[in-house]
């Protein structure tokens, strides 16, 4: 078999419906929209959610809240995580996705105090608690805020 003997299976694919072209075509005049009203006309359409002069679903509901849309999302470290880390090795965001520790970077990571930390790591994060920081200077390692 050759490329150029390829072809779809029978009944796979259509001819396009030819609107619009005589009586005759079954399709003429109206052109399959039918005689009158919105979607008879060209361009008549709803906008997305028009429940035919209902009040909408979106109008219906109260606003809560308030989405800012400056916020800074963080991936979250907690002590506890640290401890796949050896003595003396270097904690950063690049290591944590290595070990697994966390999946995305979002706009840093930033360590939380949960949990017991013991090996002397050099962590280089983009926040951190003051009670990890204190921790982790406990242990003789170093956070390194970037």
């Amino acid at each position: 078999m050759e490329l150029n003997e390829l072809k779809p299976s029978a009944g796979s694919r259509h001819a396009r419906k030819r609107l619009g072209r005589g009586t005759s075509s079954g399709t003429g005049k109206t052109a399959g929209r039918g005689q009158k009203g919105q979607l008879a006309r060209s361009g008549g359409k709803t906008r997305v959610g028009f429940e035919g002069g209902q009040m909408p679903y979106f109008r219906r509901m109260p606003k809560r809240g308030f989405n800012n849309i400056n916020r800074k999302e963080y991936a979250i470290v907690n002590l506890s995580d640290l401890s796949k880390f050896n003595d003396g090795a270097e904690v950063n965001a690049e290591t944590l996705k290595a070990a697994g520790i966390i999946k995305k970077q979002y706009n840093g990571v930033k360590l939380l105090a949960n949990g017991e930390v013991s090996a002397k790591l050099t962590v280089k994060v983009a926040k951190s608690s003051a009670a990890a920081t204190k921790a982790i200077e406990a242990a003789g390692g170093t956070v390194e805020v970037i």
